[in-house]
């Protein structure tokens, strides 16, 4: 009998821990269900041997925060930007016709939708719009709060409004982040 509760308890006990990451899907799911529901898209380009891409899955995307208002407001898309994954974006077809299975786990060619989004750099958040439009590249490692800056930025059309630098750094320097830590 305890050796069954023992079991239930660690079960049940898990389940929250489950259900607390971020819902990632494939580019070619994200963009299926933009046309069922319109959302934009969150796309983390990362790469296998990538230092700053794996603090960001520890650190970041565990953010309790930062996994709710994600998971509400986009479809957020986990993309090796040196893998082998075909990807059907705008009618057109993106492979990576240098991939090399033998590097999976180390530096590899770029993929041709990484390079079609301008990323040139790991980890890059991109950010698409409700049309699968590009609205932003966003290079390098951020913490929660520091991406919550552009999830809000995006998701709710701020940037529409911001003409120039200066417009940018004022958001920037009066945005309270709302993220726990």
């Amino acid at each position: 009998m305890k050796t069954y509760i023992l079991v239930a308890f660690l079960v049940l006990g898990s389940l929250p821990l489950a259900a607390q990451t971020i819902n990632w899907v494939s580019m070619d799911e994200a963009l299926a269900l933009q046309q069922k529901a319109p959302k934009k898209i969150l796309i983390d380009m990362y790469t296998s041997w990538c230092g700053p891409c794996k603090m960001l899955d520890r650190n970041t995307f565990t953010n309790k925060d930062l996994i709710a208002y994600v998971n509400e407001h986009y479809y957020a898309v986990k993309f090796n930007a040196e893998g082998n994954e075909t990807v059907n974006f705008k009618d057109q077809k993106f492979t990576n016709p240098n991939y090399k299975p033998d590097l999976a786990k180390r530096r590899n060619s770029p993929h041709e939708f990484s390079r079609y989004l301008g990323v040139n750099a790991y980890p890059t958040m991109v950010f698409l719009g409700l049309d699968a439009e590009l609205l932003a590249p966003i290079p390098g490692y951020q913490t929660a709060q520091q991406l919550e800056l552009y999830l809000k930025l995006f998701k709710d059309d701020t940037y529409k409004k911001m003409n120039n630098q200066e417009a940018f750094n004022t958001y920037y320097k009066t945005f309270v982040p709302s993220f726990a830590p």
